[in-house]
């Protein structure tokens, strides 16, 4: 086992190298790129399995492996060390990103079968999934932080990737901005929690800063209003979450990232950027708690009001939008806050099943989408679709599984269980029953707005320009991996439900134990119950609204119009969140940008000149006393010693008879001196 932790390494590497070698193949080469990075990922894939077999056949033991990358200084502080960490949760997220990851690639062969840039494409991809790999598998903060930006960086270049669109090229840097202000803060978490635990390490054979002694110092600090220094780390780092997650108020960017091809918009909502968030918090999770025994730590309480928002905030949004990949965008907001949700009243096991078929589904659904949006001729608008059911049958069936696992329909789909497990942890929540009821208002509004779209899409009659003549279904290379991810959709939910809580049972390191007795439990369905009723709810009213606009076969008013107070628009509209920013951010900083140039021109640029003309004074005057004081009598002084010493050279001139008269000379006076000192 220890031995294989070693070459874990290969599975992020293997499509970093396949993107690398990519980048480097001419625009001809697309056979090569797109099986470069096919073929790199499935490898990822099936080590991911080997090592996602070898975890649970350990039963649930971490195993940690690395080396000192390069050292710059004396101590922990001097010393960087690249760590990856193999344990049950990132077991399990390697086998999601790269399973999941692999059937989007697959997809991808057909759908931008056209595209001038395919083998560009390929190139972003891979580097995509080789970053998020890396990210999960993690054990130290610098390797963290390293694949968190590169996500970052492959989002930036797959979301504005069609960048001669001005909307594509827009919303990549609405993404990069948007995200960078999370990310900013979760840098500084991280750097507050290397500087007080001494080590970059997550694990580390009991010296790790998620390990016990170090919680225990971390705790002992306080800092703000009581909250101790475990706690304002973690917020830090819950708000880098909150950007890559999409949470409010940081989630404008993730319905623009639309912009992109749709593959690659299932790869973000699915499998990858959004999931990072969620993870990342997952990660940190014995952070989060760490503190007195029983008492429900305020970042917990922070992170459970905001996915609540977040939850029914997005779910209002998607009701009123005409856009198919918009509607899915503001589901995965939706989706992503009610993971925040479980993460904060039920721990990991609760928040990550809910990712993990959530991953399933929600691929599902974007894969649909474009799907639809290549057989209609790139038509997107809702309103402009209709009767795809007849012509489109494998997607139709796919996506209304897809549709069913995303509403929680009860029993047969994933989503009914790991929306269920959320439910039952909020309602069990000490501390307020409101994100309870939040969650469940996001349950009634999230099966309308789905009614809504699958009425819209596939039942009636076409409208619009869609006529029936130029419908037609996909072909095999993307039909394939909806059907894959349909029976995934539907698979993964058995693996975490009262009678066998298989999944958060090996998140846990615990035995599961099969008991059919607990499904039938009135603990299980007497809350459950609740649930199903709202979501039946919501897909009567989806129906009653929908069902005879969608057989008439002509694009007619929404019925949400007839909303009371303008509702209707705000929905539309977003809740202006958008232009909120636009009129307040965006202003604010356009103002500090132009007092920071005048600034930079006038203040820090007239101090230089300043400076330079102090530096050019200085110099003058250096030079005028180098040459006029210290060279001149420099020179004087040299010029004085060749005179002395060409009058002591004529006593040295060579004549012999000269040498004898001073010679004599001197006789003569120290005999005079001898005779006057001898009659004193």
């Amino acid at each position: 086992m220890e031995t294989w932790v070693q070459w874990m390494w290969l599975i992020p590497v293997l499509p970093m190298v396949a993107a690398g070698v990519s980048g480097l193949l001419p625009r001809t080469a697309r056979g090569w790129s797109a099986g470069l990075s096919i073929g790199s990922l499935a490898l990822s894939f099936v080590l991911s399995v080997i090592s996602f077999a070898a975890v649970w056949q350990s039963g649930g033991e971490r195993h940690l492996y690395g080396f000192r990358w390069f050292q710059f200084g004396p101590g922990a502080f001097g010393t960087l060390w690249l760590s990856w960490v193999l344990d049950p949760l990132s077991a399990s997220m390697l086998v999601m990103v790269s399973g999941v990851g692999l059937l989007i690639f697959i997809y991808s062969l057909g759908y931008m079968a056209h595209d001038a840039n395919f083998t560009r494409f390929f190139c972003f991809l891979s580097l995509f999934a080789g970053a998020m790999l890396g990210l999960v598998m993690s054990n130290s903060l610098v390797g963290l932080f390293m694949c968190w930006e590169l996500v970052g960086l492959a989002s930036y270049l797959l979301i504005g990737f069609w960048f001669q669109k001005p909307a594509a090229a827009a919303a990549a840097k609405k993404a990069f901005i948007t995200t960078r202000v999370g990310d900013l803060v979760f840098f500084l978490g991280l750097v507050w929690l290397f500087g007080n635990s001494g080590t970059q390490l997550f694990y580390d054979n009991g010296s790790g800063c998620l390990e016990a002694a170090t919680l225990n110092a971390l705790v002992q600090q306080k800092v703000w209003w009581d909250w101790s220094l475990s706690q304002v780390i973690g917020l830090l780092l819950f708000a880098g979450a909150v950007g890559k997650s999409g949470q409010l108020p940081l989630h404008v960017w993730l319905p623009d990232a639309m912009e992109g091809p749709t593959p690659v918009s299932a790869l973000i909502h699915a499998a990858t950027m959004v999931a990072a968030g969620v993870f990342l918090m997952a990660r940190v999770y014995p952070l989060l708690v760490a503190g007195p025994e029983g008492v429900v730590q305020p970042v917990l309480m922070v992170m459970a009001w905001v996915g609540g928002l977040t939850a029914v905030f997005a779910a209002a949004v998607a009701v009123a939008q005409d856009d198919i990949k918009r509607i899915l965008a503001y589901s995965t907001i939706s989706q992503l806050g009610y993971m925040m949700l479980g993460l904060a009243t039920g721990g990991v096991a609760v928040g990550v099943f809910h990712l993990l078929t959530h991953a399933c589904f929600k691929a599902l659904l974007f894969l649909g989408a474009g799907s639809v949006i290549h057989a209609c001729s790139e038509e997107q608008n809702i309103w402009r679709l209709g009767g795809l059911r007849r012509w489109m049958p494998v997607t139709y069936v796919t996506y209304g599984v897809g549709m069913l696992a995303l509403t929680g329909f009860p029993v047969l789909f994933s989503g009914f269980w790991s929306k269920e497990a959320i439910l039952h942890a909020t309602h069990a929540w000490p501390v307020s029953a409101g994100p309870f009821w939040l969650g469940l208002a996001g349950v009634f509004l999230t099966a309308f707005y789905m009614t809504r779209q699958m009425v819209l899409v596939f039942g009636g009659t076409p409208r619009g320009n869609v006529t029936s003549g130029s419908i037609h279904e996909s072909p095999p290379v993307m039909t394939v991996p909806l059907i894959v991810l349909a029976s995934l959709s539907v698979v993964t939910g058995f693996v975490g439900t009262p009678a066998w809580p298989w999944l958060q049972g090996f998140l846990e390191g615990q035995q599961a134990i099969l008991d059919w007795s607990r499904l039938f439990g009135a603990d299980v369905w007497g809350l459950a119950a609740i649930s199903c009723a709202a979501v039946f709810l919501g897909m009567g009213v989806g129906l009653v609204l929908y069902r005879r606009i969608a057989a008439e076969g002509v694009i007619q008013r929404d019925p949400l119009e007839q909303l009371p107070a303008g509702l209707c628009p705000a929905l539309r509209k977003k809740f202006w969140v958008d232009e909120a920013y636009q009129h307040s951010v965006v202003p604010a900083l356009a103002w500090l940008a132009y007092w920071c140039d005048r600034m930079d021109r006038w203040v820090w640029a007239g101090l230089m000149r300043l400076a330079a003309c102090v530096t050019l004074v200085v110099a003058r005057l250096s030079q005028n006393v180098d040459e006029a004081v210290v060279n001149a009598g420099f020179d004087r002084a040299c010029e004085g010693l060749r005179l002395q010493g060409g009058r002591l050279s004529l006593w040295q001139n060579g004549q012999v008879q000269r040498y004898l008269a001073f010679v004599g000379a001197a006789m003569a006076i120290l005999v005079s001196l001898w005779w006057w000192g001898g009659n004193r």
